[in-house]
């Protein structure tokens, strides 16, 4: 018979290899992006600072926390979600309104899955010296 703390491990273990995975994903997608981006650049457009802005949030923060997620999972998710809100408020202040389309949180979720996680760890912690 199971106890219940394998159950959760094993529960915990599925929630960070699909965290991981997803992680590879998303980073793969935005590498494909970006590669396909400077591929077609164009040498007469400068960067506003609105662009510098938006890409040191998205994708670059989520990118970090991305990786930082896989060895500190609460540090690489509350990076991957700062930066995905810091993104959203960026473009909220800049054009008035949120970027269309679910898909800038699509390709951050694994960070809320590290967070989840992170939160996880931290709660059986705090049930294991209550005990």
């Amino acid at each position: 018979m199971e106890s219940a703390s394998t159950k959760t491990g094993n529960g915990e273990t599925l929630l960070r290899l699909f965290a991981r995975a997803g992680s590879i994903a998303s980073i793969g997608f935005i590498a494909l992006i970006f590669i396909g981006e400077a591929a077609t650049l164009r040498t007469g457009n400068a960067l506003t600072s609105r662009d510098v802005l938006g890409l040191l949030f998205f994708p670059g923060g989520v990118l970090a926390g991305l990786i930082l997620g896989w060895r500190w999972e609460g540090v690489g998710g509350g990076v991957t979600v700062g930066s995905l809100m810091a993104f959203y408020a960026l473009l909220w202040a800049f054009d008035g309104r949120p970027p269309r389309g679910p898909y800038f949180i699509l390709l951050s979720l694994p960070g809320f899955l590290f967070l989840l996680l992170a939160l996880l760890r931290r709660n059986g912690q705090n049930s294991a010296t209550e005990a």
